[in-house]
């Protein structure tokens, strides 16, 4: 009797070793899943920007060193020291809680690494402090160090807003007017007024938000803006932060509302063109050449030669301004009284003849015809 080998002996044969790896291969799954995101992870940790100080306290006055690594190739970096912030929760209260004043630019080499010095400055805020580095350009990444600010005074952190969540309610609008000095080129100035409603389960206090100002077809330029005040869970409130343009600007703008990550509201905003300006350059262009040419002819008429008949003819000429300005020859009154007397007497005595009664001694007699 002969044995047949065919695939269903196959089949018998391999189950053992099946049954084996169907064993052995859930026990390995878990290693196999840990090897796998332990790469990932390790190369995110290997490339995630760092940032280490040369020293971790130092007072007002001083400088340290400040190195990184693991950053952008060839990006500007700024670097600043902040008050009321920590490496876990960052700056809470943003720039404005930064010596800006005394920050630091500088820019990776290629490799994304940099090293610069940083004078010790003291923060608008209490400590705790941190210096913070952040890019300027392109992406944006940032990183926080524990620094202490020798002397500085320190204060607890606020209390932790994450749960609250803010959301615009009604439309935003500008409220305010143009004053005369804007007309001649003064920076216009509004106000963004917007209602915020908190739709999280905790609140926020004292929010910062970022307002954003385009034009034409540039990318917006954000400024932070914090408002002071708590938005409870479920409450809203209403809220006014101040915008700025820069002097002389005219055209159509369009003012943004951001709120961590998210633009909240966009407003535009047309500003009509500062005549005044342009009146003020078309009457120096008038002013100025009439003023050139009237002393001009000043200078030319007191250097140009005289001849010797115009010098008589001035001498000879009795000026109007020499008489003007002497004292008016008057007449005694009595002597004045005497005069017209003596002209009435005189009058009086001469003989009064009518037409008639005339003498005729020089008057040549008519003749008669016949006379010779």
């Amino acid at each position: 009797m002969t044995r047949r080998t065919g695939p269903e002996t196959l089949r018998r044969a391999a189950s053992p070793a099946r049954l084996l790896t169907l064993a052995v291969l859930p026990a390995l799954l878990p290693a196999l899943f840990l090897s796998v995101l332990a790469v990932p992870g390790a190369r995110a940790a290997e490339s995630a920007p760092t940032v280490s100080l040369s020293t971790k306290e130092a007072g007002k006055g001083g400088e340290i060193t400040v190195s990184g690594k693991g950053w952008r190739g060839e990006a500007l970096m700024l670097l600043l020291i902040c008050g009321q912030a920590t490496p876990e929760r960052g700056v809470i209260g943003g720039t404005n809680s930064c010596a800006n004043g005394a920050g630091r630019a500088v820019t990776t080499d290629k490799k994304g690494a940099f090293s610069k010095k940083l004078p010790v400055a003291e923060p608008p805020e209490p400590c705790p402090c941190v210096v913070h580095v952040a890019t300027v350009t392109g992406e944006q990444a940032s990183a926080d160090a524990a620094f202490t600010v020798a002397g500085h005074p320190t204060a607890e952190l606020p209390r932790r807003t994450g749960g609250g969540k803010l959301a615009v309610l009604a439309a935003t609008r500008l409220e305010g007017d143009s004053s005369l000095l804007t007309w001649f080129g003064a920076p216009p100035a509004r106000r963004l007024v917007f209602t915020v409603g908190n739709l999280g389960p905790a609140p926020v206090e004292d929010p910062v938000f970022e307002i954003g100002t385009a034009h034409g077809v540039y990318a917006p330029q954000w400024e932070e803006r914090q408002w002071r005040g708590t938005v409870a869970p479920g409450a809203r409130a209403r809220i006014a932060l101040p915008v700025e343009l820069s002097a002389g600007a005219h055209g159509d703008y369009q003012i943004s509302l951001r709120y961590g990550k998210k633009v909240l509201a966009e407003q535009p905003w047309g500003i009509g063109r500062p005549w005044g300006v342009t009146l003020f350059w078309v009457l120096l262009c008038l002013v100025v050449p009439a003023a050139v040419f009237r002393i001009g002819m000043a200078v030319v008429d007191r250097i140009r030669p005289r001849t010797v008949g115009a010098h008589r003819t001035a001498g000879a000429r009795p000026g109007p301004a020499v008489s003007k300005g002497l004292p008016r020859r008057t007449t005694p009154v009595a002597r004045t009284a005497r005069s017209a007397a003596a002209a009435d007497a005189t009058t009086a005595v001469l003989p009064w003849f009518t037409p008639d009664s005339a003498p005729s001694e020089n008057r040549p007699r008519p003749t008669t015809k016949g006379q010779a």
